[in-house]
Parts: structure tokens; C-alpha cells; sequence
């Protein structure tokens, strides 16, 4: 067997070999006397089956088998010169080449490796910024919102025209090219006007009504509306106000901050007031990570640190987004794709950039989180999903479930373990 081992560089490797087909017999030999010990066969004992009928039995699926082993020898001593252990490998050995002849097989084998990446003083790459400051009157202006919350809603005194913030109390029946429709109507239904629960244009034409008048707003629906009965069409409904609530006034003392720092006998405004205030501090410093630091972080890692990334990765990514364009384009767009092999390669090229960028960050991020020991367990995982699919109304069992079936759940992991990689960079940069 004549093998050829070249690393192209510190990512990438490529291994040639040329397969006699006296070896690939010799495996075809080896196989089946193993098989022949273990092989049910008509007429014959287990264990006493003949070598020559299991070469009959099985055929092509002993020189298949045969072959298989001979390319494992290849890539084991290919990575054996090399010096190339398997946990360094990343994804399956793809092979490039494979021409089989009368007498002997031709295969050259490609293998990716995670890169050498040097990541230095990467505290450099953080950008400088300033812990965001909150100011009182908006503290104060947050526990007002707060204490709203919390008020209850009380019947308007003077009856008078509705506007928007008031809630309105109703009864109303929807019609559809005259007919009433199942699920549209209620009785004493409270709907706050500019909330936007209600088609578009529902709750707007309630305003300036006024108690116990009955009026007929027209609207129309949604073209994406969830009924396929109701979407794009134009809708009459019969609405009579019986009455009109707005919120009434809410202290803001000790009793309320005890509501809102429970099992704290000793709260009071002094202590909700900075318990709101580290609370917007820490939304700020969130909005102002997410929206502006951690991109710019990122960017500056991608463009300053330089090692050489496994092909078969960017290849993976781009057909990702040639995929995801697919989706964008027409029928004919597609099908003048398949015919031109020229102008799809084009369109794959103007990916190429994009991934390779994309492929770095994720290594840099992996090389990052090694380093600081950080990592995002599935219990971790699946508490994540499950409070995001609670705070959408969605079922979080259901929503981890298809998750896990569609395959995201390895890019969610990967995401939480980012955000925490950038946050920790960043945190250091204010602890210093």
C-alpha cells in the first residue's frame, strides 16, 4: 500500500494512497473466514460454514467491507505520519477521490482538524466604554409605571368621550358578508384602547364613543390572520359601550414596596427605589452589550486574529446560505441554477467571505471559552428555552421538544456559550 500524507496546513490535511487489489483480496479473505464462524447458512452448522460459501452468500458485500477496511488503514497510518491524534479531527474524513481499476484503487482522503489559534492579550480587542448611568427622575418614573400596574380599575364618574389608555367595556358581534361568525362576539369584554389587541382599526374608531352608545366599526383583517375564514376579509362589528374604566391611584409607600419585595418585612420605598435602580442599570448594561459592545467585540476578534480554517466548514456554510436564498428565489431563478453551473459557483462565491468570517468567530468563541472555562450544560439549556417559551404563552416542553427534533439545539448551546464569553470580556473591562 503506497500512501502519501501531506498537511496543507494547520486545519487541513490531505492523504493519497494507492490500494492493490491483491490487499483488497487479502481483506476479502480475512472477512469471510471471520463471517464463517458466526454466519447462519442453510445446510450448515453454525460455525462450520465453508469460506467459499460465504464468499458466494455475501459477494459484493465482502469486497465492499474489504475496501471499507483498507481505506481505514489508510487514514490510520496517514494520521499516524502526520502526527494527527483523532480528538483533533473535526466532523468525518471526507473522500475527494476514489477510482477504482482492474488492479488497484487510487483514493486521496481529506480530513479537517481544529486550528492553532494564538489567542494573545485578547483584553486588547475590548472596546472602551462607560457603564451606563440611570438617572433618578427615571427610577422614579419607573416605580410610578409600577404602582400603575397594580391600581385597580374603576368606572369613569362623568360620562364623557373615550380615549386612548382608557378601557372600555363592551359587548360586540362580528359579521362577515352579513352573517355573524363563530368567536365573534362577547359580552362585557374590557379592552384598553391603543393596547392593539384588537384588529387594526378596532380600537381606534372607539374612541370619542361614549357610554352606552352602540355604533358599527368596520374593519378588515389580516391577510396572515390564523382563520383562513376570516384573513382579508372585511368585517362589521356591533359594539354597545357599557362602560368605561381608567386606572385609579395607587401610593407609592411601604406597603407597595412590600408587594414588590416579598418576604422583606423591613421594605420600604428607600429600598424599592434601589432595588428599581440596580434593576434599570442592569437592563441598560444589557441593551448597551447586546445592541453595540458584543458585535463590536467580535468583529474586532474576527479581524485581528489570523489562523487558517478547516475547508469543509466554509463549504458547510456557505451551502447554509445558498440554501437560505434558495428560499427567496423563484422557480425559474432555481432552475436556471441547475442548468449553469457557472452562475451557481458565481452565487456561491459571493458567500464565501461571509462564512469564512462566520466560521472564525465560532472557533474564536470555542478557543475563548476554553480558555476561561466556560460552558453551558443541557440542564442549563433546556432552563433557557423553557423561560423564553413561558414568557411567548408557549408550551415549554413542546417547544424544547421540537427544538431537539429540528436539530437547533447544538446553535442555541453554542449561542448561550458566546453571550457568556462576551460578557465575561466585557465584565472584566468595567471590574478594571
Amino acid at each position: 500500500m503506497d500512501i502519501k500524507s501531506n498537511k496543507i496546513n494547520s486545519a487541513n490535511a490531505e492523504i493519497s494512497a494507492t490500494i492493490s487489489t491483491d490487499e483488497v483480496n487479502a481483506n476479502v479473505e480475512k472477512i469471510a473466514k471471520q463471517l464463517s464462524k458466526t454466519a447462519n447458512v442453510q445446510g450448515f452448522r453454525k460455525g462450520k460454514v465453508p469460506v467459499a460459501v460465504v464468499k458466494k452468500q455475501y459477494g459484493q458485500k465482502l469486497v465492499e467491507d474489504a475496501e471499507s477496511e483498507a481505506l481505514r488503514q489508510v487514514l490510520n497510518q496517514g494520521l499516524d505520519e502526520l502526527g494527527i491524534k483523532n480528538d483533533q479531527l473535526i466532523g468525518e474524513p471526507t473522500i475527494s477521490q476514489f477510482n477504482k481499476a482492474d488492479d488497484k484503487i487510487e483514493v486521496t482522503i481529506k480530513v479537517a482538524m481544529r486550528p492553532a489559534i494564538e489567542l494573545g492579550d485578547v483584553d486588547s480587542y475590548t472596546p472602551d466604554f462607560k457603564k451606563p448611568e440611570v438617572k433618578d427622575k427615571d427610577v422614579t418614573a419607573r416605580i410610578k409605571e409600577l404602582a400603575e400596574g397594580q391600581a385597580p380599575l374603576e368606572s369613569v364618574k362623568r360620562n364623557r368621550k373615550m380615549k386612548a389608555g382608557d378601557t372600555a367595556v363592551i359587548d360586540f358581534e362580528g359579521f362577515v358578508d352579513g352573517e355573524a361568525f363563530a368567536g365573534g362576539a362577547a359580552k362585557d369584554h374590557a379592552l384598553e384602547l391603543g393596547s392593539g389587541q384588537f384588529i387594526p382599526g378596532f380600537e381606534d374608531q372607539l374612541i370619542g364613543v361614549k357610554r352606552d352608545e352602540e355604533v358599527e366599526i368596520n374593519v378588515t383583517f389580516p391577510e396572515n390572520y390564523g382563520s383562513d375564514k376570516l384573513a382579508g376579509k372585511d368585517a362589521m362589528f356591533k359594539v354597545k359601550v357599557n362602560d368605561i374604566k381608567v386606572k385609579g391611584e395607587v401610593a407609592i409607600d411601604d406597603e407597595l414596596a412590600k408587594k414588590f419585595l416579598p418576604g422583606d418585612e423591613e421594605a420600604n420605598v428607600e429600598k424599592l427605589t434601589s432595588e428599581v435602580k440596580k434593576a434599570m442599570e442592569v437592563d441598560a448594561l444589557t441593551k448597551l452589550y447586546n445592541e453595540e459592545l458584543k458585535p463590536k467585540l467580535l468583529e474586532s476578534l474576527v479581524d485581528s486574529l489570523s489562523f487558517e480554517l478547516p475547508d469543509f466548514v466554509v463549504e458547510q456554510e456557505i451551502d447554509m446560505a445558498l440554501n437560505n436564498k434558495a428560499r427567496t428565489m423563484s422557480e425559474d431563478e432555481i432552475k436556471d441554477l441547475r442548468e449553469n453551473g457557472d452562475k451557481l459557483e458565481a452565487l456561491r462565491e459571493t458567500f464565501r467571505e461571509e462564512a469564512q468570517r462566520s466560521v472564525k468567530a465560532t472557533f474564536i468563541i470555542d478557543a475563548l471559552a476554553q480558555n476561561a472555562g466556560i460552558s453551558v450544560n443541557e440542564q442549563e439549556l433546556m432552563q433557557t428555552i423553557y423561560f423564553e417559551a413561558m414568557q411567548m404563552g408557549q408550551d415549554p416542553q413542546k417547544t424544547y421538544d421540537q427544538y431537539k427534533e429540528a436539530g437547533y439545539l447544538p446553535a442555541i448551546q453554542m449561542s448561550m456559550i458566546e453571550d457568556k464569553v462576551l460578557t465575561n470580556l466585557l465584565n472584566k473591562k468595567i471590574e478594571a
